[in-house]
């Protein structure tokens, strides 16, 4: 089963009061590249959310986006700075007794000088926090596995008929091949009549020219090996895995065929075959890059 390279996956959950989403995209790359955009106070968390997406997926770039709300799950804790909350006390009275002012000191009054009171977020349990974003993580990865294995049976089943197009091309081929030495035997023979005239033609030079001919202009170990590349081919489309490499590689194989079949045959209806099996096979290169 074959998989795209493109594809979306996301996924959101509220674990211990965190509000997480997390999205992937993906794109053709000839490698994987995996890009991980968290919120500052989870970069902890990046290199854990690429060993999973990595094990997940092998090629393509890859951009991963982690948001966090966490406004439900931030705790505080309120410290009271005694010492310092007793200095301003005494200070305070000693104004009083001194200046002979009215002692109107209240907690509230002494709450709003600098310090006396601190608030402070509860650290978070990392350990904690990592599990729910993988957790959260799994749930895109899922998505995005599902959407690359759509898009990769489409591509599997445009791929399947241009291998169709490319056999009949070959079949094409295999069949004009013949035609044309029969045609080259029978303008020798003519050509021959033609310069000797009343001379009787001399058979077996006839039948050496045309099997020169012949065995100038086969390609019939260039049909077989089409016909081979693309039973690999198909064979390749049923692999559950990484095949985009292996066959891209092997319509490089293709390409090569095709272009000795056309530097061997000068025939007109060969030639305009070999140019529709070159189109062919770029437009299954186009698609293939498109494979993991």
């Amino acid at each position: 089963m074959v998989k795209s390279m493109t594809g979306y996956g996301r996924g959101e959950a509220t674990l211990h009061g965190r509000t997480i989403t997390i999205e992937l995209k993906s794109v053709n790359n000839r490698y994987l590249d995996c890009s991980v955009r968290l919120p500052r106070a989870y970069a902890f968390a990046e290199e854990g959310v690429k060993s999973r997406v990595k094990a997940a997926t092998s090629r393509g770039k890859v951009d991963v986006y982690v948001t966090v709300d966490a406004t439900q799950a931030d705790a505080v804790t309120v410290s009271l700075n005694r010492p310092l909350a007793e200095s301003y006390l005494a200070a305070l009275r000693t104004m009083s007794e001194e200046l002979g002012v009215q002692n109107d000191v209240s907690v509230t009054l002494l709450s709003r000088f600098p310090d006396v009171l601190t608030v402070e977020k509860v650290p978070q349990d990392q350990e904690e926090l990592s599990e729910d974003l993988f957790s959260v993580l799994d749930l895109a990865l899922v998505e995005y596995d599902r959407m690359r294995t759509t898009e990769g049976e489409k591509l599997k089943e445009d791929l399947l008929v241009k291998l169709a197009n490319m056999e009949q091309f070959v079949t094409q081929v295999e069949a004009r091949s013949p035609e044309t030495v029969r045609e080259y035997r029978a303008r020798l023979t003519a050509k021959l009549e033609e310069v000797l005239a009343n001379t009787q033609i001399d058979e077996s030079r006839i039948l050496t020219e045309a099997a020169v001919f012949a065995d100038k202009v086969a390609v019939d170990e260039e049909t077989v090996r089409l016909r081979s590349h693309i039973a690999q081919f198909r064979e390749m489309l049923e692999v559950v895995g990484i095949v985009g490499r292996k066959i891209d590689f092997l319509i490089q194989e293709m390409n090569r065929e095709t272009n000795t079949i056309g530097s061997k045959c000068t025939d007109l209806t060969i030639s305009r075959i070999v140019v529709d099996m070159k189109s062919e096979i770029e437009k299954l290169r186009e698609q293939v890059q498109n494979l993991e």
